[in-house]
C-alpha cells in the first residue's frame, strides 16, 4: 500500500505551495482530499506526479499547480456556489466543495458522472451534486452561479455560460493560443466580461470550446 498521505504533502509543499498558492483554505482543502481517490483505478501511481493525468482521450485532470493557481486566483468564498465544468472522476469537485457553500459539476459522459457522484458520496461531500450534459451548456437550471471553474482549456467560452454567471461574478480558464496556454479570470459586471492574465498553464481544449472556424476571415 502506497503512502499517500505523504506524497499528498510532498505536492503541496513542492507543487502548489512554491507556484505562490498563499491561501490557507485553498492549501488545507488539497491536503485533506485524497487525490488518490479521483483518478482512473489504473493511474493510482500517477495520482501525484506533476503535469496533467490524462483521465479520457482528450481529458486531463488538471496539474496539482494550475488547479491551485486558479483556485487561488478565482477566490471562491464560503458563501458561493460554483459550477465546476469537466469534473472528471471529481477530484476538483471535492476540493472546491470545501471552500464553497455547494458546487454543481457537469460531466457529460453519463457513466463517469454516475462514477464520479459515487466517489464523492463515498468520501462524504454532500454539498456537491454532478450532472451529466454537454459541458458548453453548463448546468442553467442550477444557477446563476458566482463562479465558474473550467478543468480544461478553452478557445473561446460560449456566452451560454456566461450567462449563468451572476452579476459580480468569477469564471476561471486556460485559454490555449496555439501550443501556448494562459490562465484568465474573467469578471462579470453590468458591463460585460472583463479577461484578467492570470498564469501561464496549458491543457488539452475542451470538446465544445474550440473557435468556431466558420468566423475566421
Amino acid at each position: 500500500m502506497s503512502n499517500f498521505a505523504a506524497r499528498r504533502t510532498m505536492m503541496v509543499d513542492t507543487q502548489v505551495r512554491p507556484s505562490d498558492v498563499t491561501k490557507f483554505p485553498i492549501i488545507e482543502s488539497m491536503l485533506a482530499v485524497p487525490r488518490e481517490a479521483y483518478v482512473p483505478n489504473d493511474q493510482l501511481e500517477a495520482a501525484y506526479v506533476g503535469g496533467n493525468l490524462e483521465i479520457a482521450p482528450g481529458r486531463v485532470m488538471l496539474e496539482p499547480r494550475s488547479f491551485g493557481k486558479l483556485l487561488d486566483a478565482v477566490d471562491v468564498q464560503p458563501n458561493e456556489a460554483v459550477l465546476d465544468l469537466g469534473c472528471g472522476y471529481g477530484y476538483s469537485t471535492a476540493v472546491i466543495a470545501r471552500l464553497a457553500e455547494v458546487v454543481v459539476a457537469v460531466e457529460e459522459d453519463e457513466a463517469l458522472a454516475a462514477d464520479a457522484q459515487r466517489r464523492l458520496s463515498e468520501h462524504g461531500v454532500d454539498n456537491a451534486a454532478v450532472v451529466s450534459g454537454p459541458l458548453v451548456a453548463g448546468a442553467a437550471k442550477h444557477g446563476p452561479y458566482d463562479v465558474i471553474i473550467v478543468q480544461g482549456a478553452v478557445e473561446d467560452v460560449p456566452a451560454a455560460l456566461i450567462d449563468q454567471l451572476k452579476d459580480g461574478g468569477r469564471i476561471a480558464a486556460i485559454f490555449m493560443e496555439g501550443s501556448l496556454g494562459v490562465a484568465r479570470i474573467g469578471h462579470k459586471s453590468a458591463q460585460g466580461l472583463t479577461w484578467r492574465y492570470a498564469f501561464n498553464a496549458s491543457a488539452p481544449v475542451l470538446q465544445g470550446f474550440a473557435k468556431s472556424k466558420a468566423f475566421a476571415f
